[in-house]
């Protein structure tokens, strides 16, 4: 019977546990959907509506067509990584009608004389003036380091669909033909895929991506809908204590993106290592 009794309460704890992490969750999801709801305009759900509407939406998820495949990079002071693993990666891909807008976080070193080197004339590169401005914390700055380059990126990337690759990652060469064609074939405004990540013993493992949230996304792991690039990343989500791309993609989640998931790993995210601040 002392068996059986203490059996029964650690069942009933069990359950509370569970009754405990699920009102948790649930809480979180509220306070994800406040978040967006401040910082989406509200303007932006009658904008969305009006362009699935469109004749050009409507164009570029038809079967056959071939859009225009922006793909941003940003990226400081890491030109022969960039041209030789990112850039590498992109030119490569069997997808032909694509534009690479690289934009430099206020570069001072030879990245712009080595980006011009590569014979490619879909790759365009603009140096800002200065650097972005970022928090000194360490976490804060990760969060949103990068922010000045990406949003330069999306405010000249000019493709009917857009997607990301930080300077030190790699794509796999069909990633951009796989993603526009399932697009196509299913109507996804946002698609997201498991990635490849290389641990800190050097190992390298899988992030499997079961479901679009914190953690199982990343900014090269996503292709999206031009729409999208209406949410500019923001420089103060660190005081949200979000990184920037998480902070991004709940905005689309909030206005009732289209999202789907591809089974196919298609990135390769090596492991952050320092550079010059």
């Amino acid at each position: 019977m002392y068996l059986l009794d203490r059996l029964r309460r650690a069942t009933l704890s069990l359950k509370n546990l569970r009754t405990t992490v699920s009102r948790v969750a649930a809480l979180e999801a509220e306070i994800t959907l406040l978040k967006s709801r401040v910082d989406c305009a509200p303007g932006l759900f009658d904008e969305l509506r009006t362009e699935r509407n469109s004749t050009a939406y409507a164009e570029r998820y038809s079967v056959g067509h071939t859009p225009l495949v922006s793909i941003c990079v940003a990226t400081y002071n890491r030109g022969a990584l960039l041209c030789e693993r990112a850039l590498k990666s992109l030119v490569q891909q069997t997808y032909q009608n694509i534009e690479i807008v690289v934009v430099g976080d206020g570069c001072t070193d030879d990245t712009e004389r080595r980006v011009a080197a590569i014979p490619d004339s879909r790759i365009r590169f603009i140096n800002l003036s200065e650097r972005g401005i970022y928090p000194d914390e360490a976490y804060r700055r990760w969060c949103v380091a990068g922010t000045a380059p990406l949003n330069a990126a999306l405010a000249i990337a000019s493709g009917d669909f857009i997607t990301h690759l930080d300077d030190d990652d790699e794509h796999s060469p069909d990633r951009i033909e796989k993603l526009v064609r399932h697009c196509q074939a299913t109507g996804a405004e946002v698609v997201y895929h498991p990635f490849a990540f290389e641990a800190r013993d050097g190992g390298w493992r899988i992030n499997n991506a079961g479901t679009f949230a914190f953690g199982r996304v990343t900014t090269s792991s996503i292709f999206y809908d031009a729409f999208y690039r209406r949410i500019p990343w923001d420089i103060e989500a660190h005081l949200l204590n979000e990184p920037g791309d998480w902070n991004r993609l709940r905005k689309f989640i909030y206005l009732g993106a289209k999202i789907d998931r591809f089974p196919d790993v298609l990135l390769r995210h090596f492991r952050e290592r320092s550079q010059s601040n």
